[in-house]
């Protein structure tokens, strides 16, 4: 537990500075974790909600991954809405289960959940508004943090101060302190005796945020920008606002379009119309339209898929198992069902005798060989298209083909082969993609698969007399 006692003779009630205000007369669910951020935010909401004629209540979600600490923040949340006579709805979830489970991430796990949990109270309750702690610290934070994921405008633009939540578009998402440093807030928790309590898992390096907090951020402030904040707000004002024009204008053009739904999971434009041609549309507004488009058809947008879908008309591209997406000349995106791939016979036997190379389906692969093992700290270290064997384990007969049903392989590290429709599975490989992808198999098993790790049988180890490097690269 933190207390910070307020200094002898320190002044009387004053709004924080920086602070957003919802409107007058809502009904606000105050998101409170115990930490100092929403501790912050709820003593500040109540001390202004006789004015603003606001109903607040707190909720408070336990995510169950401290143990007896996550319990006790509960209870301390109990206590102080308890205290401020304000009803509180709590809600819980084993969420390292949960990720183990549904094979995500911790924090995807637990901002699903939470939000749910937020969404589902407000809900019940008749709250129009969810009040979050988030402040303008986090925004840096999470800045870079889509930065390193390869986000675009939208994301790098960062939270807005109002939004819908992502589990109830009909209830917002309210940020009073997004304008709010952290020094600020841990400032005012001081001058007021705020009490709260410590998060141990801030500190955890094992989560890329922390890190990204703990490690990246002091490195740049150091060494690069003093005042990162200040220019990094600015970008992601920059980015935001660029990202809704382009946004905008692509709703206009898909407006004046007039598209329609003509039947379940199409659209049509009508004939009729000669507005500009999606193919003479900026690149930005090309991908705004069909970002727009895939979300309404109710499946996630990536940048992967959006570019893949622009760039090769009529083409079908693959988002599950059974649905893929392609788009008309006109700028029409329509989904249909996909159709099973088969597995393809093609097979070439090669000779690993000397150095050479050969395509093989649109994958040029070459091959050399290197010095024994007392060499091998000075041999030619793997780089991405790069892999090196054990030449003599390899032999000298391998067939080059592609995937079968019922092949087997064993990446490096694991004890045993396993299936490779396991691997690809567990990989996240589109079921059209594997058909596609390459292997080479010499007469005790499969030892390269492109895209995989190699394989543990084939490794180089001290007692490698020869070496194999292998090469490839897509046409």
């Amino acid at each position: 537990m933190c207390k910070r006692p307020a200094p002898k003779g320190s002044p009387g009630p004053s709004p924080l500075p920086g602070l957003r205000l919802p409107a007058r007369g809502q009904r606000i669910l105050v998101a409170v974790s115990g930490g100092v951020d929403s501790m912050v935010l709820l003593h500040t909401l109540k001390e202004l909600a006789g004015v603003r004629r606001w109903k607040l209540a707190v909720a408070h979600f336990n995510h169950r991954l401290r143990g007896t600490a996550s319990d006790n923040d509960e209870a301390f949340v109990r206590k102080t809405a308890a205290a401020m006579k304000l009803p509180v709805f709590v809600g819980a979830a084993d969420i390292q289960q949960i990720a183990v489970t549904e094979k995500v991430s911790v924090e995807m796990a637990a901002r699903r959940f939470r939000h749910e949990f937020l969404a589902r109270t407000a809900r019940q309750r008749g709250m129009n508004a969810i009040a979050l702690a988030h402040h303008s610290d986090d925004q840096v934070e999470l800045f870079f943090l889509r930065l390193l994921r390869g986000a675009g405008g939208s994301g790098l633009g960062g939270m807005q101060w109002r939004s819908p939540s992502p589990s109830d578009r009909g209830i917002s998402l309210v940020r009073p302190l997004i304008d709010v440093s952290k020094a600020a807030v841990e400032e005012f928790a001081h001058a007021r005796g705020i009490r709260y309590r410590e998060d141990a898992t801030n500190r955890s390096v094992d989560f890329l945020r922390n890190r990204i907090r703990r490690e990246l951020l002091p490195l740049l402030r150091e060494n690069y920008q003093p005042g990162l904040n200040r220019t990094i707000l600015r970008s992601m004002e920059i980015a935001g606002a660029e990202s809704n024009l382009a946004g905008e204008l692509a709703r206009g053009w898909l407006g004046q379009r007039e598209y329609w739904r003509a039947a379940p999971g199409k659209i049509y434009p009508r004939p009729s119309l000669t507005e500009t041609d999606f193919e003479d549309l900026p690149e930005a507004i090309q991908r705004q339209v069909l970002k727009l488009q895939i979300i309404e058809l109710g499946i996630a947008p990536d940048f992967e898929l959006i570019e893949s879908i622009r760039q090769s008309p009529p083409k079908p591209v693959a988002v599950g198992a059974k649905i893929s997406l392609s788009r008309d000349a006109a700028g029409c995106v329509s989904r249909c069902p996909l159709p099973a791939p088969a597995f393809r016979d093609q097979s070439q036997a090669v000779k690993l005798i000397e150095p050479g190379q050969l395509v093989f389906d649109g994958l040029e692969m070459k091959w050399r060989f290197g010095k024994s093992a007392k060499y091998f700290g000075h041999m030619e270290k793997p780089t991405a298209g790069t892999e090196l064997f054990d030449a003599d384990k390899v032999g000298t007969a391998i067939v080059i083909r592609h995937w079968r049903a019922g092949d087997r392989f064993q990446p490096i590290g694991l004890t045993a082969a396993v299936k490779l429709q396991d691997l690809f599975t567990n990989a996240k490989v589109p079921r059209a993609r594997r058909h596609q992808l390459i292997v080479a198999e010499a007469r005790s098993g499969v030892f390269w698969v492109e895209g995989l790790r190699i394989s543990e049988k084939f490794k180089l180890t001290e007692q490698t007399e020869r070496a194999l490097t292998w090469k490839w690269r897509r046409l």
